[in-house]
């Protein structure tokens, strides 16, 4: 038997599997736990594995494939951990909340241009109309829209233990990169660098007492929803994609992320939906129409709703205005007080009120 191989070694090896869904490593997911070597034998846990068979068959060939090409390995005992039962909760003592805030919110999608931003927007504006303290953390680092979609773009104070006051507009509170490195000046960082800003828009800011934080993380399945997703106790997460094929293909990548990572889907947004015409009133599906619903029941996930594709909405958001912040009554704004109430009543159901704590009026 040749000598046994390092922890760096083996790690080196599982670096080279992909996960068949997210097109990304077994290692930098986080998924390998459980790591031993004794007698030839190389013992690890896959936690959580995929939900499909095939694809848990695929990733333990290829484990073995690269596990057993290393100098004195002969075995490879592996154990399967599927994702949690819907409902259910993650382990606390594996993660931490925001002292005050009763319900964390991720959304995120698949890809850019989806209008997740906007989505966000709206939402957390719609929340606070209907009597619920909400704050939303813009965790985009690189492309933060939220200051300009709020209308506000100011440099926020520094409180007592050196912690920062979040702006407040629409009755929401708000941290953004953006604020802090304002204009056109790109934020050139690296994966640890993001790690230490969202811990620090999560611990080091005075949120206060909210019902609600949102958190409108970047596009993609990179660092930013990686690190919120494995160290922050979320209520869920809400998934935004457009009905088209191509959206609905990386809004899938989405979901299976936070479903690895044990994460509550809260539910399935579909946005920029049917346009109508502002001249003669035809209803046209630019980008599709149903794709998101479809979605949802495929993966046996709560569809949110279909927000329509509406040039108001995007004058809103160019202009600091959303139309969220024009009423409940108002055509543009209804759809997402249509949505804060389905939200509301969603993360009810995954971490019921306590009889003292606010409540999302109806």
């Amino acid at each position: 038997m040749g000598e046994a191989p390092g922890t760096e070694a083996i790690l080196a090896a599982l670096g080279e599997v992909k996960s068949p869904d997210l097109d990304r490593d077994l290692v930098s997911l986080h998924l390998v736990h459980d790591l031993a070597y004794k007698q030839g034998t190389i013992y690890l846990t896959l936690r959580p594995s995929p939900p499909a068979e095939a694809a848990r068959r695929h990733l333990e060939a290829e484990i073995k494939r690269v596990l057993l090409a290393l100098p004195g390995v002969t075995g490879v005992e592996l154990k399967h951990e599927p994702p949690r039962a819907a409902g259910a909760q993650p382990p606390a003592a594996e993660k931490i909340g925001v002292p005050g805030v009763r319900h964390i919110i991720a959304i995120g999608s698949g890809k850019g241009g989806v209008g997740k931003t906007t989505v966000s927007v709206n939402l957390a504006i719609a929340l606070a109309e209907q009597g619920a303290a909400v704050g939303l953390m813009d965790a985009d680092v690189y492309g933060p829209n939220v200051p300009r979609m709020m209308g506000i773009n100011q440099m926020p104070r520094v409180v007592g233990g050196n912690r920062i006051e979040p702006l407040s507009q629409y009755g929401v509170r708000l941290i953004s990169m953006g604020f802090l490195n304002p204009g056109d000046k790109p934020v050139i960082w690296r994966g640890p660098m993001l790690h230490s800003a969202v811990q620090q828009f999560l611990r080091q800011v005075a949120w206060g007492e909210l019902d609600y934080l949102l958190i409108d993380l970047p596009p993609g399945t990179g660092d930013v929803a990686l690190t919120l997703a494995q160290t922050t106790a979320l209520t869920g997460a809400v998934v935004v994609t457009t009905p088209s094929d191509v959206s609905l293909e990386d809004g899938r990548k989405a979901l299976n992320m936070f479903r690895y990572l044990n994460i509550e889907v809260l539910g399935l947004v579909e946005n920029m939906g049917s346009f109508v015409c502002p001249h003669c009133r035809e209803s046209v599906d630019i980008f599709s129409h149903g794709g998101g619903e479809r979605m949802a029941a495929e993966f046996q996930t709560p569809f949110l709703g279909a927000l329509p594709l509406d040039p108001q909405v995007r004058a809103g958001g160019d202009q600091g205005h959303p139309p969220a912040a024009e009423g409940p009554q108002a055509p543009a704004a209804k759809p997402y007080y249509e949505l804060a109430r389905r939200l509301a009543a969603r993360a009810a159901e995954i971490l019921p009120e306590p009889e003292n704590w606010l409540h999302v009026r109806a």
